[in-house]
């Protein structure tokens, strides 16, 4: 099992692991601040610095999975391959890694920012759009949330209300409630596509604004990066509207 040290602290930049498996799914560490592809959200990319302080690119994280593909608790991290014919496991075997050596995993921090900039707003558009999600996805250029609706969504109204709302700097708070709880208000769920981090008896929870019905913009189970006010986004907009379907209005941001 790997340690997830984003979950606690999503500016922590890098830490100092210990390996403890190589495959073809990736490097795994006993603990690391890269985030795997999950939940919409891109998985990290960075530098893993070796003991002798040679720096091996990662180019992605993901999930490991069982034989049976469903994933697992470890965390993979993939090298860029210079080669696209060489193999992940070739690629770590070549630059000398073993089990138990001491690294550093440290990601790229711009990149990290720009999605945890993005996946706020992503939270803040539920909030504006309330309206089941059907779909998402959160890269460093560009995010986008399918809406389950049939109504037209207006691009100039929707820009207003992010910018509105960047300006006045909620708190983002990280929290959890059990998987009795999140039962017992399943309206928390706002996404139809992505299932609520559990597994561990309590379901991690991400609220932005105050406490009370009045002050709270947005409750919802989330697995992913964010910061920690809204002021924090800066200027993001609405770039494009579409029409998907007769039941989905896809919304795509971007930076301004």
């Amino acid at each position: 099992m790997t340690q997830t040290l984003f979950r606690d602290d999503a500016y922590l930049r890098e830490c100092t692991a210990t390996v403890m498996a190589i495959s073809e799914q990736g490097l795994v560490l006993d603990r690391t601040v890269f985030y795997p592809l999950g939940g919409g959200q891109a998985g990290d990319a960075g530098l893993l610095v070796l003991a002798d302080g040679r720096e091996i690119a990662i180019a992605d994280t993901r999930k490991g999975k069982n034989e049976d593909g469903q994933p697992t608790d470890a965390i993979c991290h993939l090298p860029a391959l210079a080669d696209p014919a060489t193999s992940v496991l070739a690629c770590w075997q070549q630059a000398g890694v073993q089990v138990g050596d001491r690294v550093t995993a440290r990601i790229n921090w711009e990149r990290r920012h720009r999605l945890m900039r993005f996946h706020t707003t992503t939270h803040l558009l539920c909030h504006l759009v309330p309206q089941l999600v059907n779909g998402c996805s959160i890269t460093p250029d560009y995010a986008r949330l399918d809406f389950s609706m049939s109504d037209p969504l207006d691009k100039e109204a929707l820009t207003a209300g992010i910018a509105r709302l960047v300006a006045a700097a909620h708190p983002l708070v990280v929290g959890s409630i059990s998987d009795a709880e999140l039962d017992a208000n399943p309206a928390l769920v706002k996404s139809m596509s992505v299932s609520p981090p559990r597994g561990s008896g309590q379901v991690r929870t991400i609220r932005i604004g105050g406490q009370g019905p009045a002050q709270m913009i947005d409750l919802q189970p989330c697995g992913g990066t964010h910061v920690a006010n809204t002021a924090e986004i800066g200027a993001v907009i609405v770039t494009k509207i579409e029409k998907k379907s007769a039941s989905t209005r896809r919304v795509v941001l971007g930076f301004a």
